[in-house]
């Protein structure tokens, strides 16, 4: 007996728009709003490619609008809210009530939003015969406790973006910040690991999942030829998923994390209406064609049964 399970997702317009509300000073309304201006927007590198799309969407939804991205580690993003450099930032969570009670007492407010459920992608060379691995495997390679990949006993080389990332933070959290600096080596970006995976057949890469999970766009058509995506199981017990949405939305697929807007941007500006953008119908729908879970969407998972 086969089960095969289906996510689809409705995404329906919610009753936020990106329509213009007008500010008390004359002058304020025309140089900025919801769809006018210009934002910097601080952007955790590993979320780039689905931002990269999002953004040229919105410039070509508003010409009159000019986002820039600056695409960082999680933990510099954060400092630049801490130091007022940034308005809006994208990463891998909330922050916490100590981090907001921080910036209250910077006389500074922030508004959250989750806008997508992501993952961690674990990649490797095609000619490894080592697909599978559980969550506790991959804490005890991260640990150095067993470095050896189980086909071929050679070393691994575990290999992520940079420290301090999205990425590497939720590998430190994951092995309760006893990582092994003997076995995890860090490259410049999510790019690169992949390149280093196409290069190194004993390596392990450890990217976010929209760098390989839009399979319409050719920059991920490209990056998936010289790899293979790993499938994960929770534990010996569980059967193993590869991070396809269906099975992130479920959670049947383990290394699941979110991705959030936070905003301190007035209101009525242009990085509201970014956030905006994001989190209604055009934005939630670029979220599920990158492969990705929206936050907003209501989802029906059906299942058929067949012989």
């Amino acid at each position: 007996m086969k089960h095969f399970l289906i996510y689809v997702c409705f995404i329906s317009l919610l009753n936020s728009t990106t329509s213009c509300n007008h500010p008390q000073n004359p002058l304020a309304y025309q140089t900025e709003t919801h769809s006018r201006g210009k934002a910097v927007v601080y952007i955790e590198e590993a979320f780039k490619p689905l931002f990269n799309t999002s953004i040229s969407t919105f410039e070509g939804q508003y010409p009159k609008a000019k986002i820039l991205p600056k695409y960082l580690t999680e933990n510099d993003i954060v400092q630049a809210m801490y130091d007022r450099k940034a308005k809006t930032i994208v990463i891998s969570r909330d922050l916490d009530e100590k981090e907001k009670k921080y910036l209250r007492s910077k006389k500074i407010e922030v508004r959250s939003e989750k806008i997508a459920i992501d993952a961690i992608a674990l990649i490797v060379h095609p000619s490894n015969k080592d697909t599978l691995i559980t969550v506790d495997d991959l804490k005890a390679l991260l640990t150095g406790k067993n470095t050896r990949w189980k086909t071929s006993g050679n070393e691994v080389k575990v290999v992520y973006d940079k420290p301090n990332s999205a990425n590497f933070n939720y590998l430190t959290k994951l092995c309760g910040n006893q990582a092994n600096n003997k076995v995890i080596f860090a490259a410049k970006s999510n790019e690169e690991v992949i390149n280093f995976v196409k290069s190194n057949p004993n390596s392990m890469g450890i990217i976010g999942l929209n760098w390989i999970s839009d399979n319409d766009d050719f920059d991920t058509q490209d990056f998936l030829k010289g790899i293979k995506v790993m499938a994960v199981a929770k534990n010996k017990k569980s059967e193993y998923f590869q991070p396809y949405n269906g099975f992130m939305y479920t959670q049947e697929y383990p290394l699941i994390r979110d991705i959030w807007i936070i905003n301190k941007g007035r209101k009525s500006g242009l990085h509201s209406g970014f956030v905006l953008f994001m989190k209604n119908e055009i934005g939630q729908t670029i979220i599920q064609q990158a492969g990705l879970v929206p936050a907003k969407s209501p989802v029906r998972l059906i299942q058929f049964t067949g012989e």
